[in-house]
């Protein structure tokens, strides 16, 4: 299962370029899709830190495509899908309404280079040419993508205080350490855990180890 989604993930960069969007939401599960989908949106933040020297406007032109591509997504999901193509697009468009305010707050608080902490402290994918495989980065922590088969299931709404766990949780298993998110009943910290093991494609067991 985990060489056949590498295999799938790898291709879909290629089916995405030769094919258009539109075209190649329908043809990966959903996993692959939502992980390209993350991937692009990496590379074209990147691309519009690294046009700042020429244009100051480059991330804004930025946040301009990533509205568009929300838009585009809303549009499909207002037409007639399938209850999987639903659930896919769905969940794309949770991720990317998080995406579009990560560059707006970048843009507004003028920062202007791919290594500030900003940029730094979100979850990132990257597609290492070299060994033809996925890895993620967040501050100074880096993850290969585990390609656990997660099927097509929801996301959760992307918050700060969502980014605020993943910095913590990823540089605890960065330096080999437990994380032990607290707070009130109900607020969320389980499901943002297992949502953190969705984006990292790894297994996660949870244990309640309450009174």
């Amino acid at each position: 299962m985990k060489t056949s989604l590498r295999e799938i993930a790898g291709a879909s960069l290629i089916r995405l370029a030769k094919h258009g969007k539109e075209a190649w939401l329908g043809m990966d599960p959903a996993q692959t899709t939502l992980l390209i989908n993350m991937l692009n949106w990496t590379k074209d933040v990147e691309i519009g830190f690294n046009g700042i020297k020429n244009d100051k406007e480059s991330m804004k032109k930025c946040h301009v495509n990533q509205v568009k591509l929300l838009s585009d997504l809303i549009k499909m999901v207002q037409g007639d899908l399938s209850r999987p193509m639903r659930q896919k697009i769905g969940c794309m468009i949770t991720m990317d309404a998080h995406s579009r305010d990560i560059i707006e707050q970048l843009y507004n608080e003028k920062v202007m280079s791919s290594e500030e902490f900003q940029w730094q402290s979100q979850l990132k994918v990257y597609w290492l040419e070299d060994k033809k495989d996925f890895i993620l980065r967040i501050a100074d922590a880096s993850f290969d993508y585990g390609y656990e088969y997660l099927g097509n299931g929801p996301r959760l709404v992307i918050t700060p205080l969502t980014d605020r766990i993943y910095v913590t949780a990823t540089q605890a298993l960065h330096l080999c350490m437990g994380c032990a998110p607290a707070g009130p009943a109900g607020t969320g910290k389980t499901e943002t855990t297992k949502d953190l093991s969705s984006a990292l494609a790894k297994a996660i067991y949870v244990f309640n180890c309450s009174d």
